[in-house]
């Protein structure tokens, strides 16, 4: 199914919380639907296969997490920056659980233009939020499915699963509330055009998701979507 796209008259009357996820609704559906989430959520994926999914975000969550760190009091982003929902270490601790004492690193086109796309994120604040929104209100979201779903699949018991564990920032729903009330704070501030401007880097940054999903299937020979 895709969903309709609003104009972008439509979008800047909008709170920015609903704008972006409206906004983004269609390359958001084309992420999740991709033959690599597919397959995980199918439990049809390898190990080796998860630990290039871990491997592959790896850079990502770097480059968010320095940019954030450099941009935290920026009147822009200082409302939604909390470094409770780093996920650097967490990645780094489930690599030791799954694959100890291997080199982590991997070959990925595909994570190094999302991770340079965030870096230049820096150049204007507004767009870093997009990818701050993206990546972290996902995890909150329907990254806690994918966590389940691989603690099933591994029979885990919830070891090697750090990734997905945001204690630090208490129960999730109130928490995503008062992210999206947070955002809506953002985007009062903005002018029309700049609102369109974070819409259009959410886009981009599922459209980056997408490429690491494509890379990933066919690292799996997996079919693409």
């Amino acid at each position: 199914m895709t969903v309709a796209s609003l104009a972008p008259s439509e979008l800047v009357i909008l709170p920015l919380s609903a704008a972006m996820k409206q906004g983004s609704a269609n390359e958001h559906e084309q992420a999740e639907q991709s033959a690599f989430m597919d397959a995980l959520l199918g439990g049809r994926v390898s190990k080796a296969g998860y630990l290039a999914y871990l491997r592959t975000l790896r850079p990502v969550y770097a480059a968010l997490e320095s940019v954030g760190r450099d941009l935290a009091a920026d009147p822009i982003v200082a409302p939604i920056f909390d470094a409770g929902l780093d996920r650097l270490a967490s990645i780094d601790a489930d690599l030791e659980q799954w694959a100890p004492g291997e080199d982590q690193s991997i070959e990925s086109p595909a994570a190094d233009a999302y991770a340079a796309a965030i870096t230049e994120s820096a150049s204007w604040p507004g767009l870093y939020v997009a990818h701050h929104y993206t990546r972290y209100l996902g995890d909150l979201s329907g990254g806690q499915a994918v966590g389940a779903l691989v603690n099933r699949a591994f029979d885990l018991d919830g070891k090697g699963l750090d990734f997905y564990d945001f204690a630090e920032i208490g129960k999730n729903k109130p928490y995503k509330d008062d992210y999206r009330t947070n955002l809506d704070a953002i985007g009062a501030e903005l002018s029309e055009t700049d609102r369109l401007h974070v819409v259009d880097e959410v886009c981009k940054a599922f459209q980056l998701n997408q490429g690491l999903f494509a890379e990933l299937a066919g690292k799996l020979e997996l079919p693409a979507n």
